[in-house]
C-alpha cells in the first residue's frame, strides 16, 4: 500500500488545566485538603491566605468535563509584549474570591480553630523500647535487643528470622552474634507487656501468654489449654472439638472450660497498644446531616479549606507598572510572569469553589435518595442505587460522581458512613419490587446473630429463611453475601 499525505478534520476532547484541576481536588478527602492548598501556596506566592468573609455561594456546579475556558500560554513574540493589559488585575473587584466557603447563614462563626485533631500517645514500638531500658543489658546486648524490638510488626509478631536478624546486625551495625544469643535477647523480650509479643506464628503468641498466666494462676484449665495448643492446635483451629475431647478425656464442662482459656487471649498483641491501631484512627467527616424536626440539614465541612485571595503585593507591583511612563523589555517579562502567576491563583481559587460546590450538589442527590435512610438509621430502608442514578439527578458524569464518592465520609446522628456504603446494586423480591442488596446484607446479619451458636445456620438454611421472606436469591449469593460480611462458615462459627 502506497504511503499518501492528506488533511483531515478530526474532533478531540481535550482537558485543559482547570479541568485536570479539578478533578484532582474533587479526589481530596477534607482531611488532605489543608496540605494541599499549603503546597498551592507555596508554589505560587501570587495565592495567599486571607481574612474569612461572610458570603456563601449559591452557583451551579460544573463538571469536570464541560469547561471551555482557554488557557493562557505566552509565546514571547513583541506584539504580547507591546499589548499587555493589566486593567483587569489591578482592579478591586476579585477580592471576595474567597466565596466558596460554607457556612450557615442561621448561625455566626463559631470561631473554632482551624486544626486538625493531632493523636498524643505513646506508640507501640515507644512502650517496648521503654521496657528494654529497665533490663540489666550491656551496650553489645542493648544493639542487638534493639535490632530485634524494631523488627517486630505492628501488630506484635516477630516474622523475620533469627538468621537475618544476625546478618543485619553484622552488616550494619558490625556485630557477631549467633542465633542461640538471639534467641536468649528473644526469650526476655517475649516477658514484655502486652503478654505475646515477639512470637513468630499464631500458636507460640497464644503458648506465651498462657504460660504466663499459669506462672500467675496456675488452674487444670490453663494446663490443659497448653496441652491444647502444643498438641492439637490444628484441630482447634478447625474447631474439631469432638476429638480434642476424645484425646484429653475432657467432660463438656472442662472443655467449655479450656475453650474460655483460650478464647480469652490476644491473637494481636501489638494491635490494641498506642497509635498503631487503625480502628481508633480518627475520621474528618466531610459532610454533616443533621435532623431539624424532620428536616434534613446538609452542612459542608469547610474547616480544612482556609479563605484564599489573590496576593495584594502583586497587584501593587502591577500598578507600579501601570503607572510608569518608561516600560523596558524586562519590566514586560515580570509583568507577564506576575499574570500567569494571578492567572494561576484564580484558576485554584476557581477550582476549590467549583469543588465545594460539587460536592455539595452531589451529597444533596444521595441525601434526597436515601431520605429514609437519614431518617430512621435502619439499613434496611436503603434504597437501590448506583453512580448512574446520582449521575443522572445532578447532570453530572459518572467519574465525577465517582471522585466525589471516594474517600469521602458523612457524619449522621446515627454515625460516620463511607458514601460508597450509600451505593449498592438491586434484587428482586418475589412481588417483583427492587431492594437493595445492603438490605438483604443486613437481613442476613441478623439471621446470623440471632442462630443457635451450638448449631450455627448453613448457607442452605440462611438461603430458605431468605426465600421465605420474599428475597428470590439462591444460596451461592448467599454465601457470597456472607464472605463479604467477613462471616465465616457455619462449621467455624460453632462454639460450645
Amino acid at each position: 500500500m502506497a504511503l499518501s499525505q492528506g488533511l483531515h478534520q478530526k474532533l478531540l476532547q481535550k482537558l485543559s488545566p482547570q479541568q485536570i484541576q479539578l478533578m484532582k481536588l474533587l479526589q481530596v478527602p477534607t482531611a488532605n485538603l489543608e496540605e494541599r492548598i499549603k503546597e498551592e501556596i507555596e508554589e505560587n506566592p501570587a495565592l495567599e491566605q486571607g481574612e474569612e468573609t461572610d458570603d456563601s455561594f449559591n452557583e451551579e456546579p460544573l463538571d469536570e468535563f464541560s469547561g471551555d475556558e482557554e488557557e493562557f500560554e505566552p509565546d514571547g513574540s513583541e506584539d504580547e509584549y507591546d499589548n499587555i493589559d493589566i486593567s483587569e488585575y489591578v482592579s478591586d473587584s476579585d477580592d471576595e474570591v474567597a466565596d466558596y466557603r460554607t457556612r450557615d447563614e442561621q448561625y455566626g462563626e463559631t470561631g473554632e480553630e482551624k486544626s486538625m485533631p493531632v493523636r498524643l500517645e505513646t506508640s507501640f514500638h515507644d512502650l517496648l523500647v521503654q521496657q528494654l531500658g529497665m533490663l540489666n543489658l550491656d551496650e553489645r546486648q542493648q544493639i542487638i535487643a534493639g535490632q530485634i524490638v524494631g523488627s517486630i510488626d505492628d501488630d506484635g509478631y516477630l516474622r523475620r528470622e533469627t538468621a537475618a536478624i544476625v546478618n543485619d546486625l553484622a552488616f550494619r551495625q558490625n556485630i557477631d552474634t549467633t542465633d542461640a544469643e538471639v534467641e536468649e535477647l528473644i526469650a526476655l523480650i517475649q516477658q514484655f507487656d502486652p503478654a505475646g509479643i515477639g512470637a513468630r506464628n499464631l500458636q507460640e503468641c497464644l503458648l506465651i501468654q498462657l504460660r504466663i498466666r499459669q506462672k500467675a494462676h496456675p488452674s487444670p484449665a490453663v494446663n490443659a489449654a497448653l496441652v491444647v495448643l502444643e498438641k492439637y492446635f490444628d484441630e482447634f483451629t478447625k474447631k474439631h472439638y469432638e476429638k480434642i475431647q476424645r484425646s484429653l478425656n475432657l467432660t463438656d464442662d472442662d472443655l467449655r472450660e479450656v475453650m474460655q482459656q483460650i478464647i480469652r487471649l490476644n491473637p494481636r498483641p501489638g494491635g490494641q497498644v498506642g497509635s498503631v491501631n487503625k480502628a481508633e484512627t480518627y475520621i474528618i467527616p466531610d459532610f454533616f446531616v443533621t435532623n431539624n424536626n424532620g428536616e434534613l440539614e446538609l452542612t459542608l465541612n469547610s474547616r480544612n479549606a482556609p479563605d484564599l485571595r489573590i496576593s495584594e503585593g502583586y497587584r501593587d507591583m502591577l500598578r507600579e507598572y501601570e503607572r510608569g511612563s518608561k516600560k523596558d523589555k524586562r519590566q514586560k517579562e515580570a509583568v507577564l510572569f506576575i499574570k500567569q502567576k494571578i492567572d494561576a491563583a484564580k484558576w485554584f481559587i476557581d477550582a476549590i469553589k467549583q469543588r465545594q460546590n460539587t460536592l455539595l450538589f452531589t451529597m444533596n442527590a444521595i441525601l434526597e435518595h436515601q431520605r429514609e435512610f437519614f431518617l430512621t438509621g435502619d439499613e434496611t430502608t436503603l434504597r437501590p442505587m448506583i453512580l448512574k442514578d446520582i449521575a443522572e439527578k445532578t447532570g453530572l458524569d459518572i467519574s465525577t460522581v465517582s471522585r466525589v464518592a471516594n474517600s469521602k465520609f458523612v457524619q449522621t446522628e446515627f454515625g460516620t458512613y463511607r458514601l460508597k456504603f450509600f451505593f449498592s446494586e438491586s434484587l428482586s423480591t418475589d412481588s417483583g419490587e427492587e431492594v437493595s442488596t445492603r438490605e438483604v446484607k443486613k437481613i442476613l446479619l441478623n439471621f446470623i446473630e440471632a442462630e443457635e451458636k451450638k448449631k450455627p445456620l448453613s448457607d442452605e438454611r440462611l438461603t430458605e429463611l431468605l426465600q421465605e421472606k420474599g428475597y428470590n436469591i439462591a444460596r451461592r449469593t448467599v454465601a457470597k453475601y456472607r464472605e463479604q460480611l467477613n462471616i465465616p462458615v457455619a462449621r467455624l462459627r460453632k462454639e460450645l
